[in-house]
């Protein structure tokens, strides 16, 4: 049995499932419990989940997690939610939701998004002057030319963080990371993108986003005794703002100050660094002024599948399991580690949903090339696993190119528990990898939100300094440089001769508009 508290709980809705993890104010995990649930993909490049399904898992993780830890639920001094971010929602004003919600990865808003990005506006500058087809008003713009009466009996469209805190509180909140990252609120600038959307012609759009922006940590509201009977937890607990699943995880890794950089490498990869100053010119997302600490501006460089096209060849060639399973990686690293580096002359490039950044061609699609009688199963999950590290290189390399140089990484999400994977990271990108004692870093960050909307700390940065705590660093083997560096640049010229017949297969099979 655990000592008596303060505990705090951190619920985490990943794209394969939900966790939620209860941990005491040093960061030490008492407790968790998980739920998965599955994303539909009706049409190439779409991407969708059922609301409903989420609240359900955390009807069945949270009670999970506080059993394990053996607490009483009036000891909870805080909970938050974070999730996948561009998750749209489209509700009623009771929260009830009135389709699927529209999955971060989707990318069918892409015409729409290409409208956005010819308007020039000023507000493109803090994301990297291109929209993605992933943000929230390009998504707002497809439902509306598509599906004109659910946009407008749609009430509210949010987040799933949103919807989430909406489920725990009853109140409608949206955290500024979210809206930062996504929504083009600026708040240097005034907040909320006004004149693009009057330029765009969705004015109303505004009147549909929650009006209360938190900053992370920031108490949301109180879990209302419906929620409370649902999970099995006290009513009138502090709920506090959440935010983006990968920023999260870089308070869950201890990223928080001035030029740190961390990555989170789960079924996408996110990689985040932190700036004193904004810094334009890179083809990172960004950047977000004080989207995640106060005073410091977020550069956000993201692959669209990695641990997802991992899990896409071990479904459907030989390990059916669940994916994230720690005996899995084992049979996968075993294979893979079989064959020798650079898989013996196979390129992979990881852009099974297009490419974020830098690229930023959600057209982009994923490629094997070099296969003969002699590759097997091994020397794919090598070039799998070679191929998102590339990708991750070619992110990290861009941001130098603006002037940011990165000495090390810190790591986090369920790659981790591949150790060849990291070592592969770690030799493609040529720099040491720091590892932390939670895996769940995610919902560890969370957590974090969650201790300071509970009055335990005085801001996410100072939670997150005593709530992390460094575990191992996988150093770069210097013999697989010559090699790797050879790969990156057959990687590199790979999209540069494919990219355009990738637009023309998927530009004729992506059902961009609605069937």
């Amino acid at each position: 049995m655990a000592q008596r508290g303060p505990y705090l709980l951190g619920i985490d809705a990943g794209t394969q499932s939900l966790r939620a993890l209860v941990v005491d104010v040093r960061g030490t995990e008492l407790g968790c419990g998980s739920q998965v649930y599955p994303t539909a993909y009706p049409h190439v490049a779409w991407a969708e989940q059922e609301p409903r399904l989420w609240w359900e898992a955390v009807r069945v993780a949270v009670p999970q997690a506080v059993a394990q830890a053996g607490i009483t639920a009036r000891d909870i001094a805080g909970i938050s939610v974070s999730g996948t971010s561009s998750t749209t929602v489209a509700v009623a004003g009771n929260g009830e939701p009135l389709r699927p919600a529209i999955m971060w990865m989707d990318q069918r808003a892409t015409r729409q998004a290409d409208e956005v990005t010819a308007t020039g506006d000023p507000r493109l500058r803090y994301a990297g002057g291109v929209e993605s087809p992933e943000w929230n008003i390009p998504r707002a713009m497809w439902l509306r030319d598509n599906q004109p009466d659910l946009y407008e009996q749609a009430d509210l469209l949010v987040e799933q963080v949103d919807w989430l805190t909406h489920k725990l509180t009853g109140e409608w909140t949206t955290s500024l990371d979210i809206v930062s990252c996504k929504s083009h609120y600026v708040s240097v600038e005034g907040g909320w993108p006004t004149q693009l959307l009057a330029e765009l012609g969705i004015s109303e759009l505004q009147d549909k986003w929650p009006r209360t922006v938190l900053p992370m940590g920031a108490q949301a509201g109180e879990l209302s005794a419906t929620a409370a009977e649902q999970l099995q937890l006290s009513s009138g607990i502090p709920v506090a703002a959440g935010g983006i699943d990968a920023h999260t995880a870089m308070l869950g890794i201890g990223v928080v100050e001035a030029g740190q950089v961390g990555t989170a490498i789960g079924s996408s990869s996110c990689l985040v660094a932190l700036s004193a100053e904004a810094i334009f010119g890179s083809h990172w997302w960004g950047p977000f002024p004080e989207a995640m600490i106060r005073g410091l501006w977020v550069l956000e460089g993201a692959q669209a599948a990695t641990g997802s096209v991992v899990s896409w060849l071990a479904d459907n060639f030989g390990y059916p399991q669940a994916p994230g399973c720690g005996d899995r990686f084992e049979a996968l690293d075993a294979q893979a580690a079989a064959t020798p580096a650079g898989a013996e002359g196979l390129v992979v490039l990881d852009y099974w949903q297009g490419n974020r950044v830098p690229l930023r061609d959600p057209l982009a699609r994923g490629a094997i090339w070099g296969l003969s009688l002699r590759h097997g199963i091994g020397h794919l999950l090598r070039a799998i696993y070679e191929g998102t590290a590339m990708g991750g290189r070619h992110i990290i390399e861009d941001l130098a190119g603006a002037g940011v140089q990165t000495a090390s990484l810190r790591a986090c999400g369920g790659g981790t528990r591949s150790r060849l994977w990291m070592q592969i990271h770690a030799d493609v990108l040529q720099m040491p990898l720091l590892l932390t004692r939670q895996p769940q870093a995610a919902a560890l960050g969370t957590a974090i939100c969650a201790a300071t909307g509970g009055g335990l700390y005085a801001g996410v940065g100072e939670a997150s300094q005593q709530m992390v705590r460094l575990s191992a660093e996988v150093e770069p083997n210097a013999a697989n440089t010559g090699v790797y560096d050879a790969l990156f640049d057959r990687y590199l010229r790979t999209y540069a001769a494919l990219g355009s017949l990738m637009h023309e297969s998927a530009e004729d099979g992506a059902g961009f508009e609605d069937s």
